[in-house]
């Protein structure tokens, strides 16, 4: 079994600014649209929010890569294309496995940056969008998913399954260290050198279970096999994201 932490949403490069906690409950921005898309921010409710994070810059109007995308249903569609999905299918990602989305967010008493968990997703189901049927394809263009209405490249792909976005900013759900900087995390004592993809350096793993996490990259993928502790660690987590 593997586990992804996969890094989405607004940041300082992909929309100008952090996410931010509304009234408790994180609001993942998607971010700015670079290839096909036909939602607005504004149809996502999302307009002032990207106006504030962005400074100005974004809007109701403008157009978002809304990805991943979460169904009325509690169904997650999630696309990946090139470099990042070469990297995802060399290293075997596939049914079974589970992305933990996170993301830049501003803590919304201090105005703090970190990175927290905001989402996931169980993968049921794998789409080649190069290979796969019309009537396939249809089934995403019906939800305006971006990757199912152009392809973004050849190995293009959808991922589908059981998923949903967290209902609080639990404190558990926090990977950044108490007063930053947001790419220091804390990592589970299960995590070690060499079992985290892009995070082979050593000095990367500091003392006090400490993760210095590298700037740029969007899947990091953890082989747990069938070890216990990752999987309990994960099951604390789903039950965090799924607390009403």
């Amino acid at each position: 079994m593997k586990i992804v932490f996969s890094r989405k949403g607004f940041d300082s490069a992909a929309g100008g600014g952090a996410s931010p906690i509304v009234d408790g409950v994180p609001l993942s921005l998607p971010i700015p649209a670079g290839a096909a898309s036909n939602t607005s921010y504004g149809a996502l409710g999302l307009g002032g929010h990207a106006q504030a994070a962005s400074r100005g810059k974004l809007g109701e109007e403008d157009l978002c890569h809304h990805d991943p995308m979460f169904t009325g249903d509690g169904t997650c569609i999630f696309g990946q294309v090139g470099a990042a999905q070469t990297h995802l299918a060399n290293q075997g990602v596939g049914e079974g496995d589970v992305f933990l989305f996170f993301g830049l967010f501003r803590e919304e008493d201090s105005g703090e940056p970190h990175h927290r968990i905001f989402g996931w997703m169980e993968v049921e189901r794998i789409v080649h969008l190069a290979s796969c049927g019309d009537e396939e394809r249809k089934e995403f263009q019906a939800h305006h998913h971006p990757h199912a209405l152009a392809m973004h490249g050849s190995n293009d792909c959808l991922y589908v399954g059981p998923g949903g976005t967290a209902n609080r900013a639990l404190p558990a759900l926090r990977l950044t260290v108490e007063e930053g900087p947001p790419s220091l995390w804390n990592r589970p004592s299960w995590l070690k050198r060499g079992g985290l993809t892009y995070h082979d350096r050593a000095d990367r793993w500091l003392r006090g279970r400490r993760l210095k996490s590298v700037a740029r990259g969007q899947e990091f993928v953890a082989d747990i096999g069938r070890r216990k502790a990752p999987r309990e660690w994960l099951a604390a987590v789903l039950e965090d994201l799924r607390a009403s």
